[in-house]
């Protein structure tokens, strides 16, 4: 294996989360009779954190008198229900069990909110030894901007040289490159192969255990 630390972003890659994205954003919307959307819908709105998903759900976005009331109780709801159908993808909870009996090095960055990110890794996956979302008030930047992969490697106390990234979207893709990391785009999530190609793709496998083999 050419790597030995492995930093992986969280909805869509690890955990396929878009059933409960999509029934929180839809609570919200109900609770103050907007128009609901479609799982599909909510699909191509994620990526870029829970506000910028909800700016494209609520008609008008940032310009919607109520935009706040109903990004909050997307927050509330969304913290009280993140376990109701979010589950790993097939192959994951066996791929990091195996990078850590071979002694690999691994973290998660996602835009998703910090306490999110860390109830559903300390939930689902024990291996994971740091787990970094958004958080704003610390200045560390959301991605694509390199700010939580920086703060992923710090805390790991490992060189950038011995790092890949691993996601499912063009996010991921200019994470990676503004982090000066190769990057491992995965088919399994939230964008197929054709849009990860258009963005830029380089690398892209079909299974979990496909990383072992790289």
């Amino acid at each position: 294996m050419k790597y030995s630390t492995y930093i992986f972003d969280l909805d869509g890659t690890l955990l396929d989360t878009l059933q409960d994205l999509a029934d929180a954003t839809n609570h919200a919307l109900r609770a103050y009779h907007l128009q609901e959307h479609s799982v599909e819908d909510v699909r191509g709105f994620v990526g870029n954190g829970v506000r910028k998903l909800m700016e494209r759900a609520v008609p008008g976005g940032l310009d919607n008198p109520a935009f706040e009331s109903v990004f909050q109780t997307f927050r509330q709801y969304y913290m009280q229900h993140s376990l109701d159908h979010t589950s790993p993808y097939e192959g994951i909870p066996e791929l990091l069990q195996e990078l850590r009996r071979r002694d690999c090095h691994i973290a998660v960055v996602s835009n998703k909110m910090m306490a999110a990110t860390q109830q559903l890794c300390r939930h689902f996956f024990p291996e994971i030894e740091v787990a970094i979302g958004e958080h704003e008030a610390e200045g560390i930047r959301r991605k694509p901007a390199p700010d939580t992969v920086n703060e992923a490697l710090r805390q790991l106390g490992v060189k950038r040289e011995e790092a890949v990234y691993v996601g499912d979207s063009d996010v991921d893709i200019l994470t990676a490159r503004n982090s000066q990391l190769p990057c491992i785009s995965v088919l399994w999530g939230f964008r197929n192969r054709e849009f990860l190609l258009q963005h830029g793709a380089s690398c892209l496998i079909e299974h979990p255990l496909d990383i072992l083999t790289l």
